[in-house]
């Protein structure tokens, strides 16, 4: 099985993160990355493994401050009818309660493996 690693001392916003090498930094759309997880967009169709080294730094780097940051990207940019809701994540992330930008590229991995909703797709996290 193919193993991807990420290192999370090399990247400390959303827009540096490379979760699949030759492939858009995460931050280009979520949802087409939740797509690449699923094979045939440069990963392989039968799965593959996630090693995320230095996990806890990305934990870090990608907590709060960062979501906020995040957040305050989208609403700038998101349709009209997302405002209410992005505005509430956004007021949430300011008082450090709700996911941070770690937990939701987790959240989108972990989608894809094990108990997930596509767990055919085969794709394991390891977080190190």
């Amino acid at each position: 099985m193919m193993v991807y690693e990420i290192d999370g001392t090399r990247f400390s916003t959303l827009e540096e993160c490379v979760v699949i090498p030759e492939s858009d930094p995460v931050t280009h759309n979520l949802d087409a990355f939740d797509d690449v997880l699923r094979g045939g967009f440069g990963t392989p169709d039968e799965g593959f493994t996630l090693l995320w080294k230095n996990h806890e730094v990305s934990r870090r780097r990608l907590g709060y401050p960062e979501t906020v940051r995040q957040l305050e990207l989208r609403l700038a940019r998101c349709h009209p009818t997302n405002r209410i809701r992005v505005s509430r994540e956004l007021e949430q992330a300011q008082a450090q309660q709700g996911p941070t930008v770690f937990e939701w590229l987790t959240e989108i991995i972990r989608d894809h493996g094990p108990g997930g909703r596509y767990a055919a797709d085969g794709v394991d996290l390891l977080l190190d």
